[in-house]
């Protein structure tokens, strides 16, 4: 006879079995997070080696602190602040913060997205990868995770003018890139 359990009491089983520590749930959670939290963590890293350590170090941390999760909310949404959160920890960890000045930054200003716009998802996550780490990290924090200049400022112990300066030279940085892998690419044909 089987016994089958609607999906709530599944997520609460597992989330209780990886608080004791039982390794077919931490597999099971590893296995069925593995793929969006890479994605996370791609973006934060110079390369997929750098990445695979933040997604090692967070999910330790998600195994860790599982008894902390509180059910009703998104899994999903807790296992990638905790990601966000190792990705800035791995930033302070292993990089010398370049402080650069805003007056030093330009705004930047398009009339057309058409490197954008022709680059296939893999295009622009290299490009992002290509960044520096500072540049980067802001970038991934402000566009993709929502946080304000404020906020990045205190998780990266920096200032918020040189947030809004890191954002705009990583705005320029990926702009040119894509525009120079476009126009080359169009020469080139």
């Amino acid at each position: 006879m089987d016994i089958v359990f609607p999906i709530e009491n599944e997520e609460t089983n597992l989330i209780q079995a990886c608080a004791r520590k039982e390794r077919w749930a931490q597999k099971v959670l590893y296995e069925n997070f593995y793929g969006k939290m890479m994605g996370v963590c791609l973006r934060y890293s110079n390369n997929s080696e750098d990445a695979l350590d933040i997604l090692h170090e967070g999910f330790i941390k998600v195994f860790r602190h599982i008894g902390r999760y509180q059910p009703g909310t998104s899994l999903n949404a807790w296992i990638r602040r905790i990601m966000v959160n190792t990705a800035i920890d791995f930033y302070r960890k292993n990089i010398r913060r370049r402080t650069e000045d805003l007056d030093t930054a330009y705004d930047i200003s398009t009339k057309d997205a058409d490197a954008v716009s022709r680059a296939t998802e893999q295009e622009i996550l290299e490009a992002v990868q290509e960044l520096s780490p500072a540049y980067r990290t802001v970038f991934n924090l402000y566009v993709i995770e929502g946080f304000s200049h404020k906020e990045i400022g205190q998780a990266l112990d920096i200032t918020e003018s040189t947030s809004r300066s890191n954002l705009v030279k990583a705005r320029m940085k990926l702009k040119d890139a894509l525009s120079a892998k476009f126009d080359y690419g169009l020469r080139k044909k």
